[in-house]
């Protein structure tokens, strides 16, 4: 067994063993004098909490419950001034869509027929002024392309008879050149129209559409004219990006024509040429489909003419605006976003307020027109006196006042209508929605800026 030796401290004497007995003692001793101490601080420590807390409540408990419900009435004035900030925050309008609806074209070209007795509307002889004399240009000598009408033969030319008016085209004294020049090898090829389908882009302000090819029969290929009327600026832009014209000068259906010496500064004034005044660049035709170059158009043109001038008898047709149907509110569209000088388009509007012109009543039975603002991009006309009547005073309009061809059409159907009470004007006011089944549309290349003076 091995012997156990007790340790020794620094002096070398032997430490003697602790009692353990003695020291678990005295530790049990300690613990409970602590715990009573502890007991007692953690009571005294407690009643005067309670203490406070009471004193807290007596003071201020009543109020408390007294302001609860007026917690809760701010908590909800709160509520209520957000959800009115929120409702007061402008939002940015939805931009509506709009579609195209279905059209009951006929089956094909060859169920359609040129009835025979369609042409048989009011009859009367146009002619049109094509030079000034130097007398007639006191107030103004420089040539103008639309002339200077006078109040007094601008009153006279809506009258439904034979005569001689204004139409664009008007040469100075000893001027060779009204404006809008066109090469004489494509005159011919335009004199030989019989219909036509025709566009235009000047200043270089929008791509080339072409007609979808599929969608036009082989007999529409064939005989009707689709003509695009181009500046120089427009054809190099369209060369650079890969349209050129053929030995033939088509590009794809588009008979190329190039126009030089432009009539206007305004190129969209300048576009109100060949949007109104086919019949007279194109003399020989009997029919003629307008559309604007932000447009391609998907649809047989002899389809076009059958649905909305052969089936209803009319003259002449074009849609109503998708969103306005009162001049009052196409003035106020126009000053909005700027598209004419203000001051040019008060002078136009108080002048027609003052020659009749009245707002549009959606509630009137006798209506003439399901609207008073037309959407102009789409024109179908036959080259009837009354047709061409018409084309001829919305153009003077045009030329006299603003390019905004929507602020004069109502003035000049109504005026032509109110003055011809017994001359029929056969008129197609169809819905904008059969506009959009007949092209696809797309956003123009650029818009001009709004000339500052009129």
């Amino acid at each position: 067994m091995t012997e156990l030796y007790q340790r020794g401290d620094a002096t070398g004497e032997a430490v003697k063993p602790v009692d353990r007995s003695d020291s678990n003692l005295r530790g049990t001793r300690k613990g409970r004098r602590f715990c009573r101490i502890s007991f007692w601080r953690f009571s005294f420590w407690m009643l005067l909490f309670a203490a406070m807390l009471s004193m807290w409540m007596v003071a201020f408990g009543f109020q408390v419950l007294f302001y609860g419900e007026k917690d809760e009435e701010v908590l909800f004035s709160m509520e209520s001034q957000q959800n009115t900030l929120r409702t007061n925050v402008p939002r940015t309008p939805k931009r509506r869509k709009y579609f195209p609806c279905e059209i009951a074209f006929a089956n094909s070209i060859e169920h359609i027929l040129d009835p025979k007795d369609y042409l048989n509307f009011t009859r009367f002889a146009l002619e049109y002024i094509d030079e000034e004399e130097k007398t007639l240009m006191r107030s103004s000598p420089k040539p103008r392309f639309g002339g200077h009408q006078t109040l007094e033969e601008r009153k006279k030319s809506f009258h439904a008879r034979n005569q001689t008016l204004h139409c664009g085209f008007v040469k100075g004294p000893g001027v060779r050149s009204s404006g809008y020049d066109i090469d004489e090898k494509d005159k011919m090829y335009m004199n030989s129209c019989i219909i036509v389908v025709s566009s235009c882009i000047f200043g270089s302000s929008d791509f080339l559409r072409r007609p979808t090819s599929k969608k036009i029969s082989e007999y529409s290929k064939r005989n009707v004219c689709f003509v695009m009327f181009l500046d120089e600026q427009t054809l190099s832009k369209l060369s650079l990006e890969g349209h050129v014209p053929d030995e033939s000068g088509h590009i794809g259906l588009w008979r190329i024509v190039l126009v030089g010496n432009l009539p206007y500064a305004d190129m969209r004034r300048t576009g109100k040429v060949p949007k109104f005044l086919t019949h007279r660049l194109f003399p020989s035709s009997r029919y003629s489909i307008w559309l604007d170059s932000k447009m391609r158009l998907n649809t047989d043109p002899m389809l076009i003419i059958e649905y909305f001038l052969w089936r209803p008898r009319s003259e002449y047709a074009i849609s109503n605006h998708y969103d306005r149907s009162c001049v009052w509110e196409e003035v106020l569209q126009n000053k909005r976003l700027n598209k004419y000088n203000h001051s040019a388009i008060d002078e136009q509007f108080n002048f027609y307020q003052s020659d009749g012109l009245t707002k549009f009543d959606h509630s009137d039975p006798q209506k003439p027109l399901p609207s008073y603002v037309p959407e102009g991009s789409f024109i179908i006309r036959a080259h009837t006196p009354m047709s061409n009547l018409f084309s001829c005073l919305w153009f003077n309009e045009v030329d006299r006042f603003t390019s905004r061809d929507q602020l004069s059409f109502a003035y000049t159907y109504l005026k032509l209508r109110r003055i011809n009470p017994d001359r029929p004007f056969f008129f197609n006011m169809f819905k904008d929605c059969e506009r959009r089944a007949l092209v696809k549309l797309f956003r123009h290349r650029e818009i001009p800026s709004a000339p500052a003076t009129p």
